[in-house]
């Protein structure tokens, strides 16, 4: 007998640039990569889409090339979402456990659920995902509440938003193509799942993908999502400090940038001088290395100091015991681990994509993308082990099967 497959794409649409990777999920249960396509990202800025038709064009060709590779066509489509457009809150909702015998059933689990994520969003604003914290029943965390004995059952939801307008503009991109849009994923989740394992994420984890014009990170505990968010800006400030504060044109800035800076300030970097070109030509100099690192460590530590303002009493020693993994094109920069530690005050990594990634993908700036197809097997894997049923919707309608089982 031969078993059923789905053709299904990841697509992230960033500053730099546009990733696409295809995968086959054959009978729900296995995923092969089977095609992988990449542009230069234009018309987009801060993770926002500011010229439709540029963003389509970049989008369009990453898409011909995955499919062509693939030598299949795409049938869905999971979007990554970020830019500085994307907000989150935290609710909680409880509920009094109906039955006479104080049995939890499925209906005291819907109204709580219901009720947690029922608080209005200002005109204009959608729901991305509604991530589900533990359930709480008499006060004690428990996984699933459903036939346990309590009076009081409580839950939480962290809701992230967007706007709708522009999450609409990226969707519209997509369907340009004749592509459907499957769900909709924000990309720290997607790039969170890769480069951390299950036992940080239950120890407490803080993930940080930098990429070229946001930064994206989400905080696990308990296995758990426990806040998500993005800062609009990026590895293409780098570039923009260094060309700014040094002098130099941006595409010698970025050159400069992925050569030689460092993250950290070194005293044994005083002194040392670095070509700018590198082809002693004319027009070629030297820039003092010293220089480079302060300008990119000022940035880098400006970039975890928010995070870490932003999270507040939430990053601790003690409420992330796994430390802090950055991902993303951005990590790459020699020192970031050390600028890191010193900022949080906790053990700091750079990532790494599982192993059984191809070469061709173990870079960080593709975590992202990859994880995207990791929540289109889980999506397959629920809607099979449903009898095939899909959750009706439209394309704005946001169901995080994931996290939330509520």
């Amino acid at each position: 007998m031969i078993g059923k497959s789905k053709i299904i794409a990841g697509i992230e649409i960033g500053t730099s640039k546009v990733a696409v990777l295809v995968g086959e999920i054959v009978n729900g249960s296995s995923l092969n990569i089977i095609g992988f396509g990449r542009s230069s990202s234009r018309g987009v800025i801060k993770g926002g889409i500011f010229d439709f038709k540029q963003a389509s064009d970049a989008t369009h060709a990453a898409i011909h090339a995955a499919e062509k590779q693939a030598g299949a066509h795409i049938e869905g489509v999971y979007l990554a979402q970020s830019g500085a457009h994307i907000d989150g809150f935290y609710n909680e909702a409880s509920v009094t456990v109906s039955s006479s015998n104080n049995l939890v059933g499925a209906e005291d689990i819907r109204r709580v659920c219901e009720s947690a994520k029922a608080k209005v969003l200002p005109e204009g604003r959608t729901v991305i995902h509604h991530i589900r914290r533990p359930f709480r029943l008499d006060g004690r965390m428990v996984a699933d509440p459903e036939y346990l004995e309590g009076g009081k059952l409580e839950v939480g939801y962290w809701t992230v938003h967007g706007s709708l307008n522009k999450i609409s503009d990226a969707i519209h991109i997509i369907n340009g193509f004749s592509l459907h849009v499957d769900d909709l994923i924000l990309s720290s989740l997607a790039s969170g799942v890769m480069v951390a394992g299950s036992e940080a994420m239950r120890n407490g984890v803080l993930v940080i993908d930098i990429g070229g014009g946001s930064t994206d990170f989400v905080l696990y505990r308990d296995g758990y999502v426990v806040r998500t968010g993005t800062l609009p800006v990026g590895g293409d400030h780098l570039t923009n400090d260094l060309s700014l504060g040094l002098r130099i044109g941006r595409t010698q800035a970025e050159a400069l940038k992925r050569r030689c800076a460092k993250a950290v300030v070194d005293p044994e970097d005083k002194g040392q001088k670095i070509w700018l070109n590198g082809n002693l030509a004319i027009g070629d100099r030297q820039i003092s290395q010293h220089a480079i690192n302060r300008i990119c460590h000022a940035r880098v530590e400006e970039v975890f100091g928010l995070i870490k303002k932003k999270l507040g009493e939430l990053i601790s020693p003690q409420q992330v015991a796994a430390g802090v993994v950055v991902t993303g094109g951005g990590s790459r920069m020699a020192g970031i681990a050390e600028t890191g530690e010193a900022v949080f005050g906790v053990p700091v990594a750079v990532g790494e994509n599982p192993a059984w990634v191809t070469d061709e993908l173990r870079g960080l700036e593709f975590s992202t993308v990859l994880g995207l197809l990791n929540y289109g097997l889980k999506n397959e894997n629920e809607s099979d082990s449903e009898g095939g049923r899909r959750k009706p919707g439209g394309l704005l309608r946001k169901v995080t099967r994931i996290f939330d089982k509520g």
